[in-house]
């Protein structure tokens, strides 16, 4: 962009705001991440906790360098968010077999809470998918998991 004239700099910065998906996507993830963290909030969890929770619940006892791959997340952001949850007596972290290795599991206090915030998500999902539409959902969902090829 170096050899383009202030105005073709101008023109093409210009195009950002309507073509940019990194954009569309970051702006769409935090208006959901709303909805969804609104649904969550009487059990005291927001969308990230939840995923996290769910994750868990799935793979447990999971080593934390695979949950990370998992949910597509550097390390130190997924240990910090997992400490929290071990603070609020959700989860657990015990040594593996090889005491490098961290695993996680929930403890009953983390699966009370997983099956108090699953209606909620389940309403905050339905009202979701009936805001697009089954197709468009679904057209969407598609999309998006597509997008996990590029890493």
């Amino acid at each position: 962009m170096d050899n383009f004239s202030p105005q073709a700099k101008l023109a093409v910065i210009s195009q950002v705001p309507a073509t940019c998906m990194g954009l569309h996507v970051r702006r769409a993830s935090r208006i959901l991440t709303q909805v969804y963290d609104a649904a969550l909030r009487p059990v005291g969890l927001v969308q990230s906790q939840f995923t996290l929770l769910v994750a868990i619940h799935l793979h447990e006892p999971v080593p934390i360098t695979r949950l990370a791959q998992e949910l597509f997340t550097d390390q130190t952001t997924l240990t910090r968010n997992i400490k929290l949850l071990e603070k609020r007596k959700l989860v657990a972290i015990n040594p593996g077999e090889d005491r490098r290795i961290k695993l996680v599991s929930l403890k009953v206090e983390g699966q009370i809470a997983l099956e108090q915030a699953l209606p909620l998500w389940e309403q905050a999902q339905t009202e979701v998918i009936h805001h697009f539409g089954q197709q468009k959902w679904q057209t969407l969902l598609s999309l998006l998991s597509e997008v996990t090829t590029l890493s």
